[in-house]
């Protein structure tokens, strides 16, 4: 697990590519301090297994399935990546719970400053996965864990301050460009639950899935 505070932005040193796999290797400081084979890092908020160590970069391979939901097939040598340890247990719980599990791919609409923030607009590239975006909610862009400030039918915004542009990859993000999207999990476990349940299931079905609408008639 994760918390969507990124520790370092490293570097996409070597690709190595074979059909829909791959194995990255990034070359970092701080993640790689107490690394070891097997552990978990999240590179642009998808969690990888580190399976090589040396001189100050680590290996990770990519499957089919990450290949296809993800952004990682899009990055080229030299590309700066965000980076994150697996949480230990004693540390500070700082943004929210982020698994790594890449929900989808969005794409850049807009960039514009606002104040001393930067507010970006973006469309998820499946329209299902705003369901599970709601203003004011979590979400996790390339790994990082932001507030949605609003959303449209189609698109959502973040505002991102100072510190988190020039700490993470977004300060390199324009649009047109991709990034991974994850949602809020407690919202996704929520919504399937209640559909496994029965209680609600056929007339959320019917209704188009697990809306707000449908959660006020139902007294919530």
């Amino acid at each position: 697990m994760f918390t969507g505070l990124i520790e370092e932005v490293g570097t996409l040193e070597r690709i190595k590519k074979q059909g829909e796999t791959m194995e990255l290797t990034i070359r970092a400081r701080k993640v790689l301090e107490d690394a070891a084979i097997g552990d978990s890092i999240a590179v642009n908020g998808v969690c990888l297994t580190v399976v090589a160590l040396k001189d100050g970069a680590a290996a990770m391979d990519v499957m089919p399935e990450t290949y296809r939901k993800t952004a990682l097939h899009r990055l080229s040598v030299g590309d700066r990546v965000n980076l994150e340890r697996a949480m230990a247990a004693t540390a500070r719980f700082g943004g929210h719970i982020v698994q790594g599990h890449v929900d989808g791919t969005g794409t850049v609409r807009s960039r514009v400053p606002e104040g001393n923030a930067v507010v970006f607009e973006i469309v998820p590239d499946d329209p299902a996965l705003m369901r599970h975006i709601i203003p004011k909610g979590s979400i996790a862009v390339d790994g990082i864990s932001l507030t949605v400030v609003d959303t449209t039918e189609r698109s959502f915004r973040v505002s991102i301050i100072p510190h988190t542009l020039s700490e993470t990859v977004l300060a390199d993000r324009k649009p047109g460009d991709a990034v991974n999207l994850e949602t809020d999990i407690i919202g996704k476990y929520v919504e399937h639950l209640l559909l496994r349940s029965g209680r609600f299931g056929d007339a959320a079905k019917s209704s188009g899935g697990l809306t707000e609408e449908f959660l006020r008639e139902h007294g919530f």
